[in-house]
């Protein structure tokens, strides 16, 4: 016991919300509350930054053109990725990768211009800036489960074309567009691991005591 530790019925709603947390991808056209969307930002907001920087930044896409626009660009690297799979491309190209179609908002995540004079805690590990942002977007993800909301992770974009559709200064990196809305059920299970793309791996696998984890035989 801790005392800093908080109620049981606490402890259980945020494991909760790790656990049922969905990269979602089928939405239901219906509008995020604004306030909803202001409670999400903020948890995201109130993510940890190495050296304090937080160097996330949020457009949210709110013009259909640009919606479409960005659209397209998803497509293409779509399209892309499906040649690099080889043989797997066909099998890619039956997945649903967006929710761009539906979702009530879309967010393009992006790392600011001007990282480089962050220094602390970058010296040798620059991603960190990376990280930090990343660690924006569970903030948000695992808070938009808790609202009943769904939200998909779409990486599938070339980021000099995201960053020219939005004007976005010299030395700014798009790195996420995020999909934000209601749904008519969150995924049992991952959907990659549901269609049979991939499945979690095992736990103990992952974890080593005073040196590298046993490799798991999938992983070959």
């Amino acid at each position: 016991m801790s005392a800093h530790e908080f109620s049981p019925d606490e402890i259980d709603a945020v494991y909760r919300a790790i656990a049922a947390r969905r990269d979602m991808r089928h939405f239901i056209e219906r509008a995020v509350d604004a306030d909803v969307l202001a409670r999400l930002l903020a948890a995201a907001h109130r993510a940890p930054s190495v050296g304090y920087m937080q160097p996330w930044r949020f457009i949210r896409v709110v013009d259909r053109g640009l919606r479409s626009r960005l659209r397209d660009l998803v497509e293409n690297e779509r399209q892309r990725t499906a040649v690099a799979l080889g043989e797997a491309g066909n099998r890619f190209m039956q997945l649903k990768i967006d929710g761009l179609d539906r979702c009530g908002e879309v967010l393009v995540v992006a790392l600011t211009d001007g990282r480089s004079r962050h220094v602390f805690g970058r010296r040798t590990m620059p991603e960190m800036d990376l990280a930090s942002a990343a660690c924006a977007i569970q903030n948000m993800w695992l808070a938009a489960r808790a609202e009943g909301l769904g939200m998909g992770w779409v990486s599938m974009f070339e980021p000099a074309d995201v960053a020219a559709l939005f004007d976005m200064p010299d030395g700014a990196r798009p790195i996420a567009i995020l999909c934000l809305g209601h749904v008519d059920a969150f995924y049992d299970r991952p959907m990659l691991e549901a269609e049979g793309w991939a499945e979690r791996l095992d736990l103990e696998r992952l974890v080593g005591r005073d040196g590298w984890p046993v490799p798991d035989t999938r992983e070959t």
